[in-house]
């Protein structure tokens, strides 16, 4: 398990407004796609919600909020990629993704606080993946 986990620092105030703002712009990004109606949308609305909750909720998944982060940053590039090759072009969809980018960069930046930066993150990811094939 400590593989999983990295050293317990003390939350810093900025650390705390960061993961506000990412928190607040991944639901902002969840609004919008649960407000397009489709089913595709709704659930894009769904991961959206669920990643800005494991951002915030303290116990066994804050030991694993880097992956989360992680996560997030690879589902924000997903629907960016997606609606540069199947999306409508409208204003909303335009202030949708001006958000994703923003939260990929916000996201990136706690990590680097947080964990270490991707370097780290990649290296333990190395260790986990050599732990669990052994």
């Amino acid at each position: 398990m400590a593989l999983l986990t990295f050293p317990r620092r003390s939350i810093r105030p900025a650390v705390v407004i960061l993961r506000i703002e990412i928190v607040a712009l991944t639901l902002a990004t969840a609004w919008i796609h649960a407000s397009l109606g489709s089913p595709l949308f709704l659930l894009n609305a769904i991961g959206y919600a669920a990643l800005a909750l494991a951002m915030v909720i303290p116990g066994p998944v804050a030991r694993v909020r880097w992956l989360i982060r992680y996560a997030l940053i690879g589902f924000a590039a997903t629907t960016i990629v997606a609606w540069f090759a199947f999306g409508a072009r409208f204003e909303l969809a335009y202030l949708s993704k001006a958000i994703e980018a923003t939260l990929i960069g916000l996201v990136l930046v706690d990590s680097w606080i947080v964990d270490g930066g991707p370097l780290v993150v990649a290296h333990r990811l190395e260790r986990l993946a050599g732990a669990a094939i052994r």
